[in-house]
């Protein structure tokens, strides 16, 4: 039997609101530099300790053993869908969270401004995180010079600091393309390619990028740092189910960054807009707690000072996190999950495929009396390793939104 069917089965209404609080790659490793201590343990985080008294801990895998997955991925793991089943181009993500009205065809790309050598490779992949003013400003300049390629409209927007995204929009275009991203510096900007070798739709599409960069490269030549772009994710939108009918829940999302906005959108949230701290992330959650059953709350700063290696910054950045908690213990959901979608360690610059972190609290969860949410706790807890799609079950099932299976 399909397991997803027989959940859909099994559920029952309930009147129990459900929270999903994230703190994107808070998952790290312990080396002798920093005694062995993530910044996850070494970080002072009085609310979350509070917390951890009451709930069970545990590991999840993002993906499956050895995958390190990105964002779109580990976030969809998290809602509760196999991300190797529904795998969803990172531009379509970022567009949707962009605000960009995504129509059957349109093919979308997520977009970093890089910087290039005079040779043409690539020294920094952020282009020093160049601020987002800047970002619009460059964007702007884009759009003025390059509005159409040949019959397809191209439409570009900036997203916060050296992000953007660029939608091809026309007739007979189709992803998936590879990157124009090598993924580390010292390398050139790679040619795109269709994944599917045979569909002339993805081969109009690899032509059009390729003719875009051709355009584009020479109009910011001159810009410091950002005199260059990647893009990756290159995709069409694929049909996905929709949260509210998977799970009986009606969904929020408080993000501040537009890729975890589409990745909401994307599976029917609605986004709440207006918050731009944790602190206000939090608030947002209060006022609008009677309009929904199921928050998706999301933080970045543990994963942006991960991918910089910077022990000291990502520390500081769950200590901000924690010091915001009050204003969400106001009013506790009767479920609550706090997780990453995947592991950050600042030790490898970048996302990894080890298991992160959960924390799960309810009446029915019990307590693993552990004193901190830490790795080390996670290992110890009684929720053990699972695969992140299975937690929006564990969520459901202590919510009592499961009825029992069989006699």
């Amino acid at each position: 039997m399909d397991l997803d069917k027989l959940y859909s089965e099994l559920t029952v209404k309930t009147e129990a609101k459900l929270a999903l609080v994230v703190m994107d790659g808070v998952g790290d490793i312990a080396i002798k530099q920093h005694d062995y201590m993530t910044p996850l343990e070494a970080a002072r985080t009085p609310n979350l300790d509070l917390l951890t008294r009451n709930g069970a801990q545990g590991r999840m895998i993002p993906v499956a053993p050895g995958i390190t997955p990105g964002s779109g991925p580990g976030h969809l793991a998290l809602f509760g869908y196999d991300p190797i089943q529904y795998q969803v181009g990172r531009g379509v993500i970022e567009a949707l969270g962009l605000g960009i009205d995504l129509k059957a065809g349109d093919v979308a790309a997520r977009a970093n401004f890089c910087t290039l050598d005079n040779n043409g490779i690539v020294t920094d992949r952020r282009a020093g995180r160049i601020p987002t003013e800047k970002c619009e400003q460059l964007c702007a300049l884009l759009s003025k010079k390059i509005s159409r390629i040949d019959d397809t409209q191209v439409i570009i927007k900036p997203g916060k600091e050296h992000r953007f995204v660029v939608v091809f929009r026309g007739k007979g275009l189709e992803g998936p393309l590879t990157d124009a991203d090598p993924h580390k510096e010292g390398l050139p900007i790679p040619a795109v390619e269709a994944v599917d070798k045979k569909s002339a739709k993805a081969k109009k599409v690899a032509k059009l990028v390729a003719d875009f960069y051709a355009q584009a490269l020479p109009i910011i030549a001159k810009e410091k740092p950002a005199n260059g772009f990647l893009m990756r994710g290159i995709a069409h939108q694929p049909a996905i189910p929709l949260f509210q009918e998977r799970y009986g829940l009606k969904a929020a999302c408080i993000a501040v960054y537009p890729m975890y906005k589409g990745l909401a959108q994307l599976v029917g949230m609605s986004k709440l807009e207006g918050p731009q701290t944790i602190a206000e992330q939090f608030q947002c959650y209060l006022d609008c707690y009677n309009d929904f059953d199921f928050f998706f709350i999301h933080f970045k700063y543990t994963d942006k000072y991960g991918e910089d290696g910077n022990y000291e910054a990502k520390k500081k950045a769950v200590e901000d996190f924690d010091a915001a908690l009050p204003v969400f213990m106001r009013k506790m959901p009767e479920v609550v999950a706090i997780t990453g979608d995947h592991s950050t360690p600042c030790p490898m610059k970048g996302h990894s495929w080890h298991p992160q972190p959960v924390l799960l609290i309810s009446s029915c969860s019990g307590s693993d009396k552990l004193e901190r949410f830490t790795e080390t706790g996670a290992n110890q807890g009684s929720l053990g390793v699972f695969e992140a799609k299975y937690l929006l079950r564990y969520m459901q099932a202590n919510a009592r939104m499961l009825d029992k299976f069989g006699a």
